[in-house]
């Protein structure tokens, strides 16, 4: 028998993606709209770009909420839970994308220890709290789905300050949801996405070395977008995806472990 029902549909869901302003969230926040849910969307700062995706959300005929937390200040995660959950009595997918960006603005040229507790602040604890919060209301209400983002040379190494950097933040972004998965199992699915070269908007302004080694380093010679990224969030989202948990997907188009 086949069914009528489209693949990975996302229909009668509500989803939060953090950090949902631009690049991978404002792309993940899309594709979620595109499969049938209605979203509330996190930013911190850059509320221009919340107000785009929001926007771009309703013309794909759902419902956008708009949701402000400065995830670096621990005492604000209970009130953006509580606060999420209040906008929406029934959310069923929680994707926490927000992260530092190190590489572009001002951030490239803090110390390394500053790169590092900002990294721990918001990509480690930031995750980790708002993880266990979620989980323990998708727990009650005996469904849920959590998605984390970690990164896809994490676990083979990166040379450098930024790869060393990276790589003690997704590590523990990456562990952290293998052991949360089995903590909330049966009825909450927990996986982890974790990109490889992504032309974000520092992918789009580096030099022709970084543009050389990315396509020595990935065997579909290409960049990935935001948007691979999405399609594999909302499939993970999906009933589809109804007996995956505790998984860590890179999508990084074939690059070596």
């Amino acid at each position: 028998m086949t069914s009528d029902k489209p693949f990975a549909s996302l229909k009668n869901r509500c989803a939060v993606v953090t950090g949902a302003s631009s690049g991978i969230g404002q792309a993940i926040a899309l594709e979620l709209a595109r499969g049938g849910a209605d979203l509330i969307l996190h930013y911190n700062r850059n509320r221009n770009g919340i107000e785009k995706t929001a926007v771009q959300v309703r013309e794909l005929g759902r419902v956008a909420q708009i949701l402000q937390a400065d995830l670096s200040d621990a005492s604000q995660y209970d009130r953006m839970v509580n606060e999420a959950f209040n906008l929406h009595q029934s959310l069923d997918i929680w994707v926490n994308n927000a992260g530092v960006d190190l590489l572009t603005g001002e951030a490239k040229d803090w110390p390394y220890l500053k790169k590092l507790e900002k990294l721990f602040e918001i990509d480690v604890r930031g995750t980790i709290a708002l993880s266990k919060a979620v989980g323990d209301r998708f727990s009650d209400q005996q469904k849920g789905v959590i998605l984390n983002i970690g990164w896809d040379q994490a676990e083979r190494g990166m040379e450098g300050d930024s790869g060393e950097l990276f790589a003690a933040a997704k590590n523990a972004i990456m562990g952290f949801s293998r052991s949360l998965a089995v903590s909330l199992a049966p009825h909450v699915r927990v996986n982890c996405v974790a990109p490889g070269w992504i032309r974000t908007a520092w992918g789009e302004n580096v030099g022709d070395a970084w543009q050389q080694r990315v396509m020595q380093e990935t065997p579909l010679k290409r960049w990935g977008t935001p948007e691979d990224i999405a399609k594999l969030i909302r499939f993970l989202a999906s009933e589809e995806a109804s007996y995956i948990t505790g998984q860590i997907y890179n999508a990084n188009g074939g690059a070596e472990r």
